[in-house]
């Protein structure tokens, strides 16, 4: 059974910083892209960041460009999302999803494939 989950989430002050993970289990991440998304409360899902199968490509969405940083190790088939200087805007369910190609986007209707079921992320003093 193809599964991600993802962990890491938490409440941090504003300016904190917290890593989360993206682990994959019954398919191997080394020939899929993997997108990080979000979704606040009374709001829509948004694209956060995504990398490509081999990690030579990524993207972010422009509010979190510089911040957040996307990686991902094959070798224990699992992605991160680094998130330092996070914002009170930054609070959000937090998800991960990976889809089989070349490139990737942070475009969701691109993911038809494994979702994670999401870490909460809270940014507050």
């Amino acid at each position: 059974q193809e599964q991600l989950v993802e962990s890491g989430g938490g409440l941090v002050q504003p300016g904190g910083s917290l890593r989360l993970s993206c682990a994959a289990s019954g398919f191997t991440l080394d020939y899929y892209a993997v997108g990080w998304f979000r979704q606040a409360p009374g709001k829509g899902r948004e694209g956060v960041s995504c990398i490509s199968h081999s990690g030579g490509s990524t993207n972010y969405r422009d509010s979190v460009q510089g911040r957040f940083t996307i990686s991902k190790d094959n070798a224990k088939n699992t992605a991160y999302l680094q998130m330092n200087n996070l914002k009170p805007e930054d609070t959000a369910v937090y998800y991960c999803a990976a889809y089989r190609g070349i490139g990737c986007t942070i475009v969701a209707q691109r993911y038809t494939g494994v979702w994670g079921q999401g870490t909460q992320v809270t940014v507050s003093s």
